[in-house]
């Protein structure tokens, strides 16, 4: 008896024709060996971790005098328990990018442009540097000028003793 043509079923002669079903060839596991040990797991960056550095790295550009609007820092005069590291920053932080949101009080007499610019490339520099993320945009809202002869202890004191 013969085959019918159609039938007749042959072994590729070489793996380049063999489909995925039909393949005993294991590839390597995409997190484990033969991967560079930096490779293997994930590493996820808290919002608070970016609004933290990027505070930090605002408040070292010179002509800065706080972070955050009159009423944010009111409102941390009253709260002492409350921490003002992170007044005034807000991030969106994804997989590989960040945006971030800055309301800052500026020094009077100085330039709030190159002020602003100093702060995009100090924040961006420190940000993009301790975690790798891209940053995106970095949006300053100037909402006060401190003039040089209003005291810090101007918040209004609390009737609560």
């Amino acid at each position: 008896m013969t085959e019918p043509i159609g039938q007749t079923l042959r072994k590729p002669e070489s793996d380049e024709f063999r489909t995925a079903k039909d393949s005993t060839v294991l590839e390597p596991a995409k997190s484990g060996v033969g991967q560079p040990p930096a490779t293997r797991g994930r590493t996820t960056i808290a919002g608070g971790v970016v609004e933290k550095i990027a505070a930090l790295a605002a408040r070292e550009v010179p002509g800065v005098n706080a972070l955050g609007g009159g009423l944010a820092r009111t409102l941390g005069a009253i709260r002492p328990g409350r921490s003002s590291v992170t007044r005034g920053v807000k991030v969106e932080v994804g997989e590989r990018q960040t945006a971030i949101d800055l309301e800052i009080v500026v020094e009077y007499g100085v330039s709030i442009t190159e002020v602003a610019a100093e702060i995009r490339l100090n924040v961006i520099g420190a940000v993009e540097r301790m975690t790798e993320l891209e940053v995106v945009e970095v949006n300053i809202a100037v909402s006060d000028v401190h003039l040089p002869d209003e005291s810090e202890s101007e918040a209004p004191e609390s009737r609560l003793q």
